[in-house]
């Protein structure tokens, strides 16, 4: 395991960022020395807004570097591929299963790596979604990895004109804890996402 350490992308990218999460945001974290310093880690999250990764990166320093499973699309934006690259984000093609993707995460978990996982696999846009199954897949192909999950409230109100947000992250180990013998991988994804959910209900 040889990468822990956060890159200066990352800090440099996210720094950026604090004026408007943790100043305007007013960013309120809960649970952050729960992360374990090192060593992989698989941490899922609810998935609201464009701006719930960023935020939970923010709130996750200077703890980990959270490499997020982040849709492909992104890589497509002029000027923004080197900069996803230097934060370690991993593109993921939506809508179909990706090997590629989900190969590249579990060799990122071996060497130690924290990969960030939104179980819903794309934002709610106010809807109930079901639980997809990729996490559990990490979960089950690197059996040392820690599991965690967190909340993500108010990034919405980020694009809303008139109205000074109020973002709160919260970090926390799940009830039942990881992928359990036996336990359906599905089943897994979908008992983090509802603990999840109770926390920070779809809004």
């Amino acid at each position: 395991m040889t990468r822990p350490q956060i890159s200066s992308t990352y800090r440099g990218a996210l720094g950026a960022l604090t004026p408007l999460i943790g100043w305007w945001g007013r960013l309120e974290v809960q649970g952050r020395d729960l992360l374990p310093p090192d060593g992989p880690l698989l941490l899922a999250g609810n998935h609201d807004s464009f701006w719930d990764p960023l935020a939970v990166g923010t709130a996750g320093l200077p703890r980990r570097q959270i490499c997020a499973l982040a849709k492909a699309e992104l890589w497509d934006v002029p000027g923004l591929a080197p900069v996803l690259e230097g934060m370690g984000q991993v593109p993921i093609r939506r809508g179909a299963s990706d090997t590629t993707a989900l190969s590249r995460a579990i060799e990122e978990l071996r060497e130690g790596v924290c990969i960030g996982v939104f179980p819903e696999g794309t934002r709610s846009g106010g809807r109930v979604l079901r639980a997809r199954s990729g996490i559990g897949r990490l979960a089950q192909a690197v059996p040392e990895a820690a599991v965690m999950s967190c909340t993500v409230q108010g990034t919405l109100d980020i694009a809303r004109l008139g109205r000074r947000p109020t973002i709160k992250v919260e970090f926390f180990a799940p009830a039942g804890g990881g992928l359990q013998p036996g336990e359906d991988l599905g089943a897994f994804s979908a008992r983090l996402l509802a603990e999840i959910r109770e926390r920070a209900p779809v809004p």
